[in-house]
């Protein structure tokens, strides 16, 4: 019953301050993950939309930063970087899942250590300690 409920609340994502459709701005609209979530240096993530790109298409409504909730999170021990996934070709439907389909965004896929090994495995990327982690002294 626990690992059915934890499973459902996985699938309906965290509580986010503004009701937001990826289905319909990244479906039906077709905004690239890009407009909304930049990659600024040195790339590692990928940000939030800053009021002025939502008050491009709502204007008037968003005159202040806007608390998202984070729905992945990489340990800080991981050394990960979006821009380098990009550059490598990767999707972000890779990582997060079709997420132009999903009014709301949840976990869907594994972003745990195994999963990263077994996509590394797949495209043949390397799968060596040092390639995700920091050498410890």
């Amino acid at each position: 019953m626990t690992l059915v409920l934890l499973l459902l609340l996985m699938q309906q994502g965290p509580q986010q301050p503004v009701p937001y459709s990826h289905k319909v701005h990244a479906g039906d609209l077709k905004l690239q993950c890009a407009k909304c979530h930049p990659n600024p240096d040195p790339g590692e993530r990928m940000t939030y939309p800053k009021p002025e790109v939502c008050g491009e298409c709502h204007k008037g409504q968003y005159d202040h930063e806007i608390p998202w909730v984070r729905v992945y999170q990489i340990p800080s021990f991981v050394d990960f970087s979006h821009r380098e996934h990009l550059k490598a070709g990767n999707t972000c439907e890779e990582c997060h899942g079709p997420v132009a389909q999903r009014a709301v965004i949840a976990k869907e896929t594994d972003l745990t250590m195994g999963g990263c090994m077994e996509c590394h495995r797949v495209k043949k990327a390397s799968i060596g300690c040092n390639f995700c982690h920091e050498t410890r002294n």
